[in-house]
């Protein structure tokens, strides 16, 4: 049996963003009965209860941490107690060659006397070392300075990275080549199945219903509310659009100083068409409102592949998406393309609104064969557990 202890995910089952959908998907998907997967799971310090700190979820034996503090860097206190939980472990039940995968490089400069402890229970670190962190405009000139110090401490001590993005392998490659690292490309996963809920579900013609939308009459963006989401760009560009179709975000934008930036510069609040709706985690639910969806907008321009595009090319025939070169490596022909040259989106979705219907099956079909062709749940399970047990 080998055992895999995943770290840095919130946990399963998923109410978070990628990598929690990465972990969910990876043990529901799972065939081999020669794994097993230990997933570490982060927990509020007033909601933790030790006599449920371990659960089970598609099979994984998940373990609750207490989140230590409240701010930035409870992320990494957080990996670590997952760290020395997986260790324990491992040592009390005599667990042989485990593989402990860290996903992100947040814990860089205590990485090695954890490396020498795996190692010492005759086990393996491997690192999916995310995107460009240290690039976010959200963090400060300090914290950017830490991020890109603690990714060359984890790539430095890593047996192997696991890259989702060829463009991100590369960088690794060119960036830290003097480490000699090993190095693997696995992409996340995606589906094209349609969801199993209908149009005139009560489930969705509720939603549809609450926030006056409908169906086939809305553009769509789905992903964190950060400026590197160019949130500002789409949404400024939109409202100068001709467009009579609305903007749906699917986000959590409350308290954010993006949300207030676009009130008070751009008067968001004041355009019907821009529809700010919040969070949703039900999976079918969103495949819908994605199926129905007339476009996707996608906007991320720091990271490797990002989940959200690969669901959107697999339900959504129209995908707009921000012209960077990871983003362009996944969707290639499948997409249309757009970046910050003026009026370039506006442009491009006045255009889109006047697209006949063989024109966007057109699209979506190439949008589709990008995923089948590479980014299945089955294909990336496949190749993870390949490289679990050779």
């Amino acid at each position: 049996m080998k055992h895999v202890f995943i770290v840095g995910s919130k946990g399963i089952p998923n109410q978070y963003g990628g990598f929690e959908a990465f972990v969910e998907k990876l043990t529901e998907y799972k065939k081999s009965d020669d794994i097993m997967y230990h997933v570490s799971a982060i927990k509020d310090s007033d909601e933790f209860n030790p006599d449920e700190a371990i659960y089970e979820f598609n099979g994984a034996h998940c373990f609750n941490i207490k989140q230590r503090i409240n701010s930035p860097a409870k992320a990494i206190f957080y990996d670590v107690d997952s760290i020395k939980y997986s260790l324990k472990y491992i040592k009390e039940n005599k667990i042989e060659e485990p593989i402990v995968y860290v996903l992100a490089c947040r814990i860089g400069p205590y990485i090695r006397k954890y490396k020498r402890k795996i190692h010492k229970l005759g086990g393996k670190l491997y690192v999916n070392p995310d995107g460009h962190e240290w690039k976010r405009s959200k963090w400060g000139k300090w914290v950017r300075r830490y991020w890109k110090y603690s990714e060359k401490k984890m790539v430095k001590h890593a047996d192997l990275l696991i890259c989702d993005s060829k463009g991100i392998e590369k960088y690794i490659q060119t960036e830290y080549n003097k480490y000699e690292t090993k190095t693997m490309f696995i992409p996340y996963g995606a589906q094209t199945s349609p969801s199993t809920l209908s149009d005139d579900d009560p489930k969705v013609t509720e939603w549809y219903d609450k926030f006056q939308i409908r169906p086939s009459q809305y553009y769509l963006m789905v992903g964190r509310f950060v400026p590197e989401n160019n949130f500002e760009i789409v949404i400024k560009e939109f409202m100068k659009s001709d467009t009579k179709k609305d903007l749906v975000i699917i986000s959590y934008y409350k308290n954010t100083p993006l949300y207030d930036l676009l009130v008070n510069e751009y008067q968001i609040d004041k355009d019907p068409r821009i529809k700010l709706v919040g969070t949703l985690y039900d999976e079918q639910l969103l495949k819908k409102i994605r199926e129905n969806a007339y476009a996707y907008i996608h906007g991320h321009s720091v990271g490797g592949t990002n989940p959200s595009l690969l669901e959107a090319l697999g339900r959504t025939d129209v995908n707009l998406v921000y012209d960077v070169s990871f983003n362009k490596e996944v969707a290639k022909d499948g997409a249309i393309y757009w970046n910050e040259e003026y009026a370039l989106l506006r442009n491009i979705i006045n255009r889109c609104d006047e697209a006949t219907i063989d024109k966007r099956y057109e699209l979506g079909l190439q949008a589709k064969a990008r995923i089948e062709g590479g980014y299945t749940w089955d294909k990336v399970v496949d190749q993870y557990e390949e490289l679990f047990l050779k």
